[in-house]
């Protein structure tokens, strides 16, 4: 037996207890005639004591050869601790160790295992396995395994059930670029790694499993930022006889279960809105509700007023920031500029300052008198001593600007309390949006997602207004989770793939099984899919995922631990059939 008990679990009430321990050495303090070390595994830290007048002189001498991370076991009692540590649970006791065993040396880390180290994210990414000893990491993948535990919990107890999909399936053009993998027994063909298993939950359904969930690895072949990694994990879930209230109800349910049992926080609000109105008010389809700062179209009291910026807009709108209305220039200056990079894409900006006495001084004072400011403040909802800032420009692109604009002021004012969630549904999304370029139209979300019934005869005369009977999760300014009522009939399906631009050979040979299966009697079906990896981040309070996954890819796409893509051998290709010229 390695360890009778673990770093974290003794304290007085074992006092005189004898104890077998296991771990990590943290630290080591040698006074000469007594040495100090902290043992350190998952569950926490113990101090352990060896002691010239008390302690064996072998293992008193083998003691002072411990360096940092060795991996020793140790036999001792617990005895009282003279100088407590109120700051861990061990802090009352130590242990008076009889017996050590070194059962691995180790090399000096080339960082330092602490809560606060002194290595670099690339350094630490590339000694993955060492930073998870640390407690911040080694939190986050506890937390990401009771957050999953707890959706398992809620699902299973009403009566959904874990069905495992496939991983080598067949690439579609539809959605992102697939990973494929060459099939070394079916010369010159190729499996794609999925990425969702959404045509195989939906034959799920057809099947009768009228309930089923996975939490299965997902992959994208994508640039990657900091909440999207190659190789990711949905808690992917359909249902069948359902609508699309019957969806909402229960994965509102599980949110709310989430956030009750993992933050110990009742969310009282999940509002619904529409994703002209998330557009209209908030310039995106993701907002973060959880300040105001709403657009304020102004074109009605800023245009015809001799203001050529204005006048030749197709949009004008403005945002009241609260309390900034002391920003100095130097700020204002700051943040137009910052508006103007290229990231953001804005030509200028327009300010407006709402005195305490209700008079406004503006950067367009020459075009606009007060009683013009006074109707921006209205449209606005600006206060005394809050400042208006405005964008103009074409209406999509604008709207961008300043929902960019917005987030930005919100995280510089601390609006963004990572302990406050603030959820909400986005619903009725367009069904299809047309690439300028090719002139065609695409799925939204994907060709399986169902149009609003009333809106059906629009796909002829109108597809781009056609609304899907599609639905996004939103917590905290972050698509959390997405999903929709399907198509159920070949004849929709068959219509939905000719608007997308397949020819009838094309649909047959890339969705036939999906369309012959729906022959058989399919049923109403629908589901969502959670991103665990963002839903985990934004309930541990963060921005980022890559804490919340094990061994996460860089920005791009490396594993540089395992080093990772590489090349392989020459006899592989030519086993797989590729040749060594096409590489």
């Amino acid at each position: 037996m390695y360890r009778s008990h673990n770093c974290g679990e003794l304290n007085a009430s074992n006092i005189n207890t004898e104890v077998t321990l296991a771990g990590w050495v943290q630290k080591s303090r040698d006074k000469g005639f007594m040495n100090w070390v902290d043992l350190r595994d998952r569950y926490g830290i113990t101090q352990l004591i060896f002691d010239e007048s008390r302690t064996d002189k072998t293992v008193f001498e083998l003691a002072k050869t411990l360096g940092r991370e060795f991996v020793i076991q140790v036999k001792g009692t617990v005895i009282e601790r003279e100088a407590k540590n109120k700051n861990i649970p061990t802090g009352e006791i130590e242990i008076l160790v009889s017996e050590l065993t070194i059962l691995n040396a180790a090399l000096t880390p080339p960082f330092t295992i602490e809560d606060e180290t002194d290595g670099g994210e690339d350094i630490r990414m590339k000694y993955r396995y060492l930073d998870i000893r640390r407690n911040p990491v080694k939190n986050s993948l506890l937390f990401r395994h009771k957050v999953a535990m707890e959706v398992r919990k809620y699902l299973s107890d009403l009566d959904f059930c874990e069905v495992e999909t496939p991983y080598l399936i067949k690439s579609t053009p539809e959605g992102a670029r697939d990973f494929v993998v060459p099939s070394r027994m079916n010369e010159g063909q190729f499996y794609a790694l999925p990425q969702s298993p959404q045509t195989f939950k939906q034959l799920l359904m057809v099947g009768g499993m009228d309930k089923y969930f996975q939490i299965v690895k997902c992959f994208r072949d994508e640039d990657l930022r900091a909440d999207r990694q190659p190789e990711f994990t949905q808690i992917d879930c359909e249902m069948a006889f359902v609508e699309q209230e019957d969806i909402l109800n229960v994965f509102e349910g599980l949110t709310r279960h989430l956030l009750k049992e993992i933050k110990g926080i009742e969310v009282e609000k999940f509002p619904r809105i529409t994703y002209d109105y998330a557009m209209k008010t908030y310039g995106n389809d993701k907002p973060d509700i959880r300040f105001g700062m709403k657009f304020g179209e102004l074109n009605e009291f800023a245009q015809h007023k001799e203001f050529p910026v204005f006048n030749s807009a197709e949009l004008v709108v403005g945002i009241a920031v609260p309390g900034a209305g002391n920003y100095t220039r130097k700020e204002i200056d700051g943040l137009i500029d910052w508006v103007k990079r290229p990231q953001v894409g804005a030509s200028g900006m327009v300010y407006v300052k709402c005195n305490e006495d209700g008079t406004f001084k503006s950067s367009v004072d020459k075009f606009y008198d007060n009683d013009d400011l006074a109707n921006w403040a209205k449209a606005t909802e600006a206060n005394p001593g809050d400042m208006i800032f405005v964008l103009s420009g074409p209406a999509n692109k604008t709207r961008a600007q300043l929902s960019a604009l917005r987030m930005e002021l919100a995280t510089r004012l601390g609006l963004r309390n990572p302990e406050e969630f603030a959820p909400l549904w986005v619903v009725d999304f367009p069904l299809l949006e047309l690439d300028e370029e090719s002139g065609r139209y695409h799925a939204m979300h994907h060709p399986f997602t169902s149009p609003k019934p009333e809106d059906m005869a629009l796909l002829e005369t109108e597809p781009g207004k056609v609304r899907a009977n599609a639905y996004d999760m939103v917590l905290n300014g972050n698509e959390i989770g997405g999903g929709s009522i399907r198509i159920h009939d070949k004849a929709t399906q068959q219509l939905m793939f000719k608007y997308l631009g397949f020819t009838e050979e094309e649909a047959k040979a890339q969705f036939g099984f999906l369309m012959d299966a729906f022959q058989f009697g399919a049923p109403p079906h629908g589901g969502l899919a959670f991103g665990l990896d963002r839903l985990v981040a934004i309930l541990g309070g963060q921005e980022t995922i890559r804490d919340f996954i094990a061994f996460p890819k860089n920005n791009s796409g490396r594993d540089v631990m395992i080093d990772a893509p590489s090349t392989i051998d020459e006899s592989q290709l030519k086993e797989l059939h590729i040749k060594i010229d096409s590489i």
